[in-house]
């Protein structure tokens, strides 16, 4: 308690604390969604098993539209993603080491998960259990995995996406936004891989208004030097969100308006996947995926004072600053909760499996809730410290100081000298866009690999191969290894 409350303590007054905020709502709502839709029963053999229950609750896929928050973590992405790199440049230091250490935040608890899973799963090999069952229970405690998969490729791209929106502002996410129309065409004429661009298109489009918050929200003073900082424009290529409660109205009431439309058309109404469903709204996002974004903008806007100054309270803050230290071990591993929990009440002969929709099953999540919670906290606190413990480098870049001040002038260096350091750089930012394409590599197959596949390491051996490949050079190019010549 007292470091959260000396953390609160150190908070600058100018931080947007409505975006931690949110960040760790996001991730609670997206943890409770996943529980109370999981529907478990008994395989033929009599062994626990579990789906999602959407399919047999029509009437929940309304509820949905408030459940469905993957696009604010991409909204409140960018914000940070947008603050932490012109901070890190404004201090002297490059793009690379930024993507380096902001890719360490993801990938570190993404490593423990992925080697405890790797090793569980070996162990129960050995012990003589089925390889497709150790991979049914791999891939169920994976799932998480595909959003991270995207976040991934998204983080990579961001300084050049952040150049497009200091050069053309919100006519980015907009022609972002028309790319994904015109792929769910290509869905609904063609095979359903014409979307997958979507995957891309989609959530950069909601991570470039996480630009245009920050930007509405940044002090001239915290503006890093460079020929973007002319002033904005007006109109669509404004850098700068609109904040005011008007605006948030009319993103609110446009956006919810335009989503009954899609929906009532070509567009299934649930915003999560229904198993049968004609096409997903959210993998790949589709355009009705983006204007409920739009109208989620509009909500937050319009709640964004009042939270502000509760965040201004030392608990509610303290509270926020505890749950974002560990939000993606949350995240990561709230699946692998409700695989033992499931485990332990079937070993002990207590699993209750009524059908679902029943007043039994609804009356069954509250305690399902409650132990999972429970279950969840124990492994946050084991695994909690991984993702607790990565901070930035801190190193200087290009000859700056640790305190991020530019080094003083010194004796010019020969062309051979300079060139040298441009080739070291070069290579230096190939080798990083490689960790990172491989890590991607590994966490796409892993989805793609069947539920039922034969894998005794509960994840394909080639995937956690790249998986393990792409981290490592990353790590290696965080601690310096190749920045020297």
């Amino acid at each position: 308690m007292r470091r959260l409350r000396q953390l609160a303590e150190r908070t600058p007054a100018g931080r947007e604390r409505y975006v931690d905020l949110l960040r760790a709502l996001a991730i609670v709502m997206v943890v409770l969604g996943h529980w109370a839709v999981a529907a478990i029963s008994e395989d033929p053999t009599g062994r626990p098993t579990a789906r999602s229950a959407l399919p047999d609750l029509p009437w929940a896929y309304p509820l949905t539209w408030v459940a469905q928050v993957m696009p604010v973590f991409f909204l409140v992405g960018g914000y940070a993603n947008a603050a932490s790199l012109a901070s890190r440049r404004a201090a002297g230091g490059d793009a690379v080491s930024w993507l380096l250490d902001r890719g360490a935040r993801l990938l570190r608890p993404t490593t423990a998960l992925l080697l405890v899973i790797a090793a569980g799963a070996a162990v129960a090999s050995l012990a003589g259990v089925e390889a497709t069952l150790v991979r049914t229970v791999g891939w169920f405690a994976t799932i998480p995995l595909w959003f991270l998969a995207a976040y991934l490729v998204v983080v990579p791209l961001a300084p050049a996406m952040y150049a497009l929106h200091r050069r053309f502002g919100l006519l980015v996410p907009l022609a972002l936004a028309a790319l994904v129309a015109a792929g769910d065409l290509g869905r609904a004429l063609g095979p359903a891989e014409l979307a997958l661009p979507n995957y891309v298109f989609g959530w950069l489009a909601v991570h470039q208004l996480g630009f245009a918050w920050r930007d509405a929200r940044a002090e001239p003073a915290t503006e890093p030097p460079g020929r973007h900082n002319a002033p904005a424009s007006r109109g669509v290529r404004t850098r700068r969100l609109p904040l005011s409660r008007r605006a948030g109205g009319a993103a609110l009431l446009g956006g919810l308006a335009a989503t009954v439309l899609l929906t009532a058309g070509p567009y299934p109404v649930s915003m999560l996947n229904v198993p049968g469903e004609r096409l997903d709204n959210a993998a790949p996002p589709s355009l009705a995926l983006l204007t409920l974004t739009t109208a989620q903008l509009g909500l937050i806007l319009l709640l964004r004072d009042p939270a502000e100054r509760w965040l201004r309270r030392s608990r509610p803050w303290q509270a926020v600053i505890a749950v974002n230290a560990v939000v993606l071990t949350v995240f990561l591993w709230h699946l692998i909760a409700a695989i033992l929990l499931v485990g332990a009440l079937d070993a002990a002969g207590l699993l209750p499996t009524p059908p679902v929709g029943s007043a039994a099953w609804l009356a069954w999540r509250v305690p399902w809730v409650l132990m999972l919670t429970v279950v969840l906290a124990a492994l946050v606190a084991a695994f909690g410290p991984v993702e607790a413990r990565t901070g930035p480098t801190g190193r200087p870049r290009h000859g700056g100081r640790a305190d991020g001040s530019a080094a003083p002038p010194g004796r010019p260096r020969g062309d051979g000298r300079a060139d040298g350091r441009r080739w070291r750089a070069t290579a230096r930012g190939g080798l990083a866009a490689a960790g990172f394409a491989a890590v991607v590599y590994a966490l796409v197959v892993n989805a793609e690999t069947p539920r039922s596949a034969p894998e005794p390491l509960g994840v394909p051996a080639s995937a956690l191969v790249a998986y393990l490949a792409g981290a490592g050079v990353l790590r290696l190019l965080r601690s310096g290894w190749g920045s020297r010549g």
